[in-house]
């Protein structure tokens, strides 16, 4: 079993213990997977975890309480070697339950929930030393019907996983299928940078997304398809709000596993919103950071899916608008309105 298996294995029992969750379980899970002095990076409101002893207590319990039922379910497990000769594992998918308590103040509705996720662990030693995540913690709220941010521009949805139904891999790929995938996904973020100096076509957008490709965003931004739906319902917002943004692959993680590459950095961009603004947040010049995660699938050459999760609560935090907070104002306002 190669090491990149191992590491699978390791966190194969993780996942198990948060897929037949009990809180015994997984509690014995987190202590055989965390090394002592691991760093937890959660997205906003949870942010810097110092102790595995309160991944359960802060993050875990919480959630299991109000998603009762908790249940992960994987749909891309991949690992491999990033590009600063570290080993990690990426996962993706989604947690449900019945959502039947409040969660960080979000209102139960008594139905099945989904919450997608995006998580990277660095291994090292046979323990996880660092893990990063992202939860499409607005897609809930959306789910609630408590929507305090603006109208997304793409198609909000159940996103799947991928099309091939392979993306938890089960033994990992150090061949050739692993490298063109990785050339694949690096050739087209450095392509990306090109706009500056030549707009979109010096981009070549064409060079390596699959004319039927899926671009799938978080809750805010949502899902574009085709090459003319990321441009129209992402990227071009995206470009027009933020031209002077900085992102380099080599400053972050990327690794491939067969034909899925994972990136991860904490944070992966920098930026400065500007020009007619961005996701309803006014052109205030506010100078940002952004937490993005990603996966990709490459097929026959091309990148046929793309799923995104971006930490949106953390962006608004930075520019000093309480999401939470104009979400709890909606919730009072559906209650006042019950209540007569």
């Amino acid at each position: 079993m190669s090491r990149h298996d191992q590491n699978k294995a390791l966190i194969h029992n993780f996942r198990m213990s948060l897929y037949d969750f009990t809180e015994a379980s997984l509690i014995l899970a987190i202590d055989e997977t965390f090394a002592e002095d691991v760093l937890l990076q959660f997205p906003f409101p949870f942010e810097t975890i110092r102790s595995k002893n309160e991944l359960f207590s802060r993050v875990y319990k919480p959630l299991s309480d109000a998603f009762v039922g908790l249940e992960r379910r994987d749909t891309i497990v991949m690992a491999g070697d990033s590009n600063h000769e570290s080993e990690w594992v990426g996962c993706c998918g989604y947690y449900t339950g019945s959502f039947e308590k409040p969660w960080l103040d979000i209102q139960p509705t008594g139905h099945q929930v989904s919450m997608r996720f995006h998580e990277f662990f660095r291994m090292k030693g046979g323990v996880v030393v660092e893990m990063q995540v992202v939860w499409d913690i607005p897609e809930v709220m959306m789910q609630a019907g408590a929507w305090p941010l603006s109208v997304s521009l793409g198609r909000e949805w159940h996103v799947p996983g991928p099309a091939t139904q392979d993306g938890i891999v089960r033994s990992h790929d150090n061949g050739i299928t692993s490298q063109a995938s990785l050339n694949v996904v690096a050739d087209m973020c450095t392509s990306l940078g090109n706009f500056a100096q030549g707009g979109v076509d010096a981009m070549a957008l064409e060079t390596y997304w699959h004319p039927h490709c899926s671009w799938y965003g978080p809750a805010g931004i949502g899902t574009a398809r085709g090459i003319k739906g990321f441009r129209n319902w992402h990227q071009i917002p995206f470009l027009n709000a933020l031209p002077n943004r900085v992102g380099d692959t080599n400053k972050g993680y990327l690794f491939a596993d067969a034909n899925y590459v994972g990136f991860t950095a904490w944070p992966g961009m920098s930026m400065t919103i500007s020009q007619g603004g961005w996701l309803g947040i006014a052109p205030a010049n506010q100078e940002i950071t952004m937490r993005s995660l990603d996966f990709w699938r490459v097929e026959n050459g091309y990148i046929r899916e793309n799923w995104v999760l971006i930490d949106l609560l953390d962006v608004y935090h930075q520019i000093g608008v309480d999401v939470l907070g104009r979400m709890r104002e909606l919730n009072k306002s559906r209650l006042l309105n019950f209540e007569h």
